[in-house]
């Protein structure tokens, strides 16, 4: 079955599927003969059940603990209803402050933060948080891929400060100027498309993409 077809059966966007593949959630076979993705109906059936526990706001690294067979549903959900009555805890509380804040008619010239700041400060050390989970996880991403990109151009440069030093660091046998350039150029390539690709990764994690599966 292709993957059209999958998007029709399940209502999951074909870009959403292909990021469960990602993910390790999915693994259809391959076509022998022209290497399209195949999926079969226990696909289908594991897209559906990833489709009803992603409405739920069960988490991916969860889901696929149960696929392996490491984790039991119910020890899932019992852990997860524990979680979401945290969260319904935290709302409660900025549903509180909030009208707290509407009672006192307050306006944001004249608004007072320090206030409702130690207030905050106050439940937060009560076991209330204020954090919005996915803003930390996008950061946490965002930190990720800029280190490795970090990493990678460093190490690029260390390669290019190497064939320069043979070049013109070594008075006996140099490395011929045009050899330099040619093998200078090829750190030089990959450092641009690292920027590049580092760039794009910024404005999709930015743009909520990674987090296009939790509709489902």
């Amino acid at each position: 079955m292709k993957i059209n077809e999958v998007e029709q059966i399940v209502d999951i966007t074909k870009k959403n599927i292909r990021f469960y593949e990602q993910q390790g959630l999915l693994k259809p076979s391959r076509n022998e003969t022209n290497r399209y993705r195949d999926y079969s109906e226990q696909d289908i059936e594991s897209l559906k059940k990833i489709k009803l526990l992603r409405k739920l706001a069960v988490p991916i690294s969860e889901i696929r603990r149960m696929e392996e067979t490491h984790l039991p549903l119910e020890d899932c959900l019992k852990r997860h209803l524990i979680t979401l009555e945290r969260e319904e805890k935290n709302l409660e509380k900025m549903r509180e402050l909030c009208h707290d804040m509407v009672e006192h008619e307050e306006n944001y010239i004249t608004l007072e933060a320090d206030v409702y700041l130690k207030k905050m400060e106050q439940l937060e050390q009560g076991g209330v948080s204020f954090v919005d989970a996915k803003q930390a996880d996008k950061s946490m991403r965002k930190k990720k891929s800029f280190i490795a990109g970090i990493v990678m151009i460093v190490l690029m440069v260390i390669l290019i400060g190497i064939f320069a030093w043979c070049t013109w660091g070594i008075p006996e046998d140099p490395m011929p100027v045009p050899l330099f350039l040619i093998m200078g150029g090829i750190p030089l390539a990959i450092i641009i498309g690292v920027v590049l690709s580092l760039r794009e990764r910024m404005k999709e994690i930015e743009g909520g993409e990674l987090y296009e599966a939790s509709k489902y």
